[in-house]
């Protein structure tokens, strides 16, 4: 079928001539002969009353449904205009944009009728002001789809510490409690990505314990953990929510908010397990191998370079003085026999660790570790000097803590010069991985 949007111009040239009612070209209704009326605008349509000779979808037009592009319209309720029976061609109001009308005696000569039966289908009445077919109003757009919801995040469980001070059980969520083992163990001022290393550091440990069941070095096995060095430094939440605001540090917990939030549930760990995360203050321009300070040999605490901590940490290089006699007390050595050989030093360095701190040291005649003599003096580190001066013992430390896992000082030196949270900690802890907790306590 053709376009129906396709249109024809009958050109009709005016008569003069007079009719008779018995002319087939008159314009008067005769009777037996359908009526054939043009209207203005309209395509030609037949009166009902009168039924075609032929077949009606090739006789009829029938008006296009509303709003179909190119199509007739037929209004409903409106009354066709009809023009009266007079001589010469049928003239309508001649208003702008009106139609000129076709004689229905023009359309009935001469194979008129078989033309008009062809025409009908594709005919259109031509304005003399052409107004386009309306356009169709525009489709909108389908809403966009919802983002799906995200999946709920694994809970992690609850931690309980035991409070030493009190002697009470705080039980609080984990997120939570790494956020006051942060807020006890760096300085708030850090840069944020060395917090973020800690926060994970510091959840690291605790899940950990979780997933190995252990409970050691809480008394009488009350909790999951203290709130002491010995594994975590802690300031509980009644504290930090309390105390730190009244006294303006808002701000401070606010940003160790965020460095928990953004490292959420990361933890590290090395084949599959959470990892020993031991972490200390200031080093002396390295870390230790875990063998040289503990007796495991851990594959992934060994000794790395750690040069920031020289040039930020206050507390890099220490000295104190001790008595002679609290000197020897605190070693163990009152009462005991001290040899020193002929020409020999009677404090000498026998030898030291990957992380150039003192392995193993000779005094009077008796031998210590490192570690021992640190930890009986009370000294800020097992990498020290010394000298004497009159009744008294001069000590010089460097660095700050035992030495083996993440330097703090040293994390913030690599945050200020554009590391991330996990830069540093691959940097300090070697080979190892990051997971999330939940998927690790999940299984248990």
């Amino acid at each position: 079928m053709k376009d129906p949007r396709t249109q024809l111009k009958i050109p009709v040239a005016p008569r003069s001539e007079a009719l008779t009612p018995d002319d087939p070209r008159s314009t008067a209704p005769q009777p037996g002969r359908p009526q054939l009326t043009l209207l203005p605008g309209h395509a030609a349509q037949p009166p009902e009353a009168a039924a075609p000779a032929r077949p009606e979808r090739q006789g009829t037009l029938r008006p296009e449904a509303p709003g179909a592009p190119g199509g007739a319209r037929h209004t409903p309720g409106r009354r066709p205009w009809t023009p009266p029976p007079s001589r010469g061609p049928a003239k309508g109001p001649r208003r702008p944009g009106s139609a000129r009308k076709v004689p229905p005696a023009a359309l009935w000569g001469a194979g008129g009728v078989l033309a008009l039966a062809l025409l009908l289908p594709t005919l259109v009445v031509v304005s003399t002001n052409h107004h386009p077919a309306p356009v169709p109003a525009p489709i909108p757009a389908p809403a966009p789809a919802k983002p799906a919801a995200p999946q709920a995040e694994a809970q992690l469980p609850n931690v309980s510490v035991y409070l030493t001070k009190t002697g009470q059980v705080e039980v609080l969520p984990m997120e939570d409690y790494v956020t006051g083992v942060l807020a006890a163990e760096m300085p708030a001022d850090f840069e944020l990505e060395a917090l973020k290393a800690q926060a994970i550091a510091a959840r690291t440990f605790i899940v950990r314990r979780l997933v190995d069941g252990d409970m050691s070095g809480v008394p009488d096995r009350k909790a999951m953990v203290t709130d002491t060095v010995s594994h975590q430094a802690y300031i509980s939440k009644e504290v930090l929510e309390k105390e730190w605001k009244a006294q303006g540090k808002s701000a401070e917990l606010a940003k160790l908010q965020r460095a928990v939030q953004e490292t959420r549930n990361t933890i590290m760990t090395y084949k599959g397990k959470p990892i020993t995360a031991s972490f200390f203050s200031t080093s002396n321009g390295y870390t230790e191998n875990s063998e040289d300070y503990w007796k495991d040999d851990i594959p992934y605490l060994r000794s790395v370079a750690s040069p920031w901590d020289k040039e930020l940490a206050p507390g890099y290089k220490e000295t104190v003085t001790i008595s002679r006699k609290d000197f020897i007390t605190k070693l163990g050595l009152a009462g005991q026999a001290i040899t020193v050989s002929t020409g020999q030093p009677f404090i000498q360095v026998l030898s030291t660790t990957e992380g150039h701190r003192i392995k193993e040291i000779s005094i009077g005649g008796h031998v210590f570790s490192g570690r021992e003599v640190r930890e009986k003096l009370n000294l800020r580190s097992s990498e020290f000097t010394w000298k004497t001066s009159g009744a008294d013992i001069q000590i010089t430390t460097y660095g700050y803590g035992h030495g083996v896992g993440m330097s703090q000082w040293g994390a913030d030196g690599m945050a200020k010069e554009g590391s991330t949270a996990t830069q540093i900690l691959k940097h300090y802890y070697t080979g190892i991985d990051f997971t999330q907790a939940s998927k690790l306590l999940s299984k248990d």
